[in-house]
This record gives structure tokens, C-alpha cells and sequence, in this order.
């Protein structure tokens, strides 16, 4: 690795974090030193960041010392616990949940909409799930030149916005659904396959 910034990614393991740690080594962000944090099933386990395999280690607040800066794509109960304790620590955390999205003291931020507000965190950064961002993408230079009043959205949102296991459920549902075997949802609260669930 080259000199740069000592940074970690939470949540390494899960389909986020797998895709935060692709663009880090395709944008060739500078790391110092790279620590990939997932829960403790993961501890120990090795996983790839582009030719070097990086050991997982279980994130708790003392995994921060010495963290400039945190990505976490974690759910929100794990983010409302940990990314404080990075913040203590001295790192900037910047937070995929929702966990701080309505917080008035954190600025969210899309970068290429609003990336002046960066300038006024406290430690934390957030961003708004994926369908706001590709939303207010397109419509920032619209609203610039119209001033936009009012907008009505409709989302269908990929399974992949639960995660590995939402990706999981779909696959082995389609399986299920195609062998003609009855189906039993756990990560959502019916049948995925072949269906559309309101968001």
C-alpha cells in the first residue's frame, strides 16, 4: 500500500462493503493501512482487496485507534453504536445507514449534489440510501436552472438493498419457485421471487 490515509471499512464483508473496498482500489485511494471489520462470525476469516488478502477482524470501539477515516455500511443499530466510538478515537466516519440521516448536526451529503456541506462535520458524514442519491444526481442542475417545487417518486428497489441475505433469499426462492417446493420467507415479509414488494 501506498502512503496515505489509515482507514477502515465496517461491514467489509456484506455486499456494500465488499463494493466500498472495489472502488477504494479502483480509484487507488490512498491507504496507509487498510482494516476490514465485519462481526465476529467473520473474525479471523480472510477476504481479497484486489491482490492482497486482508484479515477480518470483529468491529468494536477499540478497532478505531488510530483510524483517520471509517466507511461504515452497516445496518443502524450498528452504526448508532459504533461510529461514535470511531469518532472518539479521532476518525472521520462516513456512514452509509440511516442512522444519522435526519441528524441535524450531520451533514448529508451527496457529492456531487452538496459536497460544500462536508465542511461542517463533527466527525460524521452521511449519505441518503441509493435511490435519493440517483434522484437528486440528475435533478441538482435542473433544479439550479427551474427551481424544482415538487417532485413524486415511485422506487423498485433491487433485493441487494438487504444485503447478502436479501441476494440469498431471492436465489434460493427462485429455486424453490422453479422446483415447485413451497416457500418460506425470512429476510422479508413474503414471497421475493417473481414479485414486486411496495417500498
Amino acid at each position: 500500500m501506498v502512503a496515505g490515509y489509515r482507514v477502515a471499512v465496517v461491514g467489509a464483508t456484506g455486499v456494500v462493503g465488499q463494493e466500498i473496498l472495489l472502488i477504494l482500489k479502483e480509484r487507488g485511494f490512498p491507504i496507509a493501512e487498510l482494516t476490514v471489520l465485519a462481526d465476529e462470525s467473520w473474525d479471523g476469516k480472510r477476504i481479497s482487496f484486489g491482490d492482497e488478502q486482508l484479515t477480518v477482524h470483529t468491529a468494536v470501539p477499540e478497532s478505531f485507534q488510530g483510524i483517520e477515516i471509517a466507511f461504515f455500511a452497516t445496518n443502524g443499530p450498528v452504526s448508532e453504536a459504533l461510529v461514535p466510538e470511531a469518532v472518539k478515537r479521532g476518525a472521520v466516519a462516513i456512514d452509509n445507514s440511516s442512522a444519522f440521516r435526519l441528524d441535524p448536526e450531520t451533514p448529508l451529503v451527496v457529492p456531487e449534489v452538496n459536497p460544500q456541506d462536508v465542511g461542517w462535520h463533527k466527525g460524521i458524514i452521511a449519505n441518503p440510501n441509493c435511490s435519493t442519491i440517483l434522484f437528486v444526481v440528475p435533478i441538482k442542475p435542473l433544479h439550479d436552472a427551474a427551481h424544482i417545487k415538487r417532485a413524486v417518486v415511485s422506487t423498485y428497489q433491487a433485493v441487494s438493498g438487504s444485503g447478502k441475505a436479501g441476494i440469498d433469499e431471492l436465489l434460493e426462492e427462485t429455486r424453490q419457485v422453479l422446483a415447485g417446493e413451497p416457500i418460506q420467507p425470512g429476510v422479508f415479509p413474503y414471497q421475493i421471487a417473481f414479485n414486486l414488494i411496495p417500498h
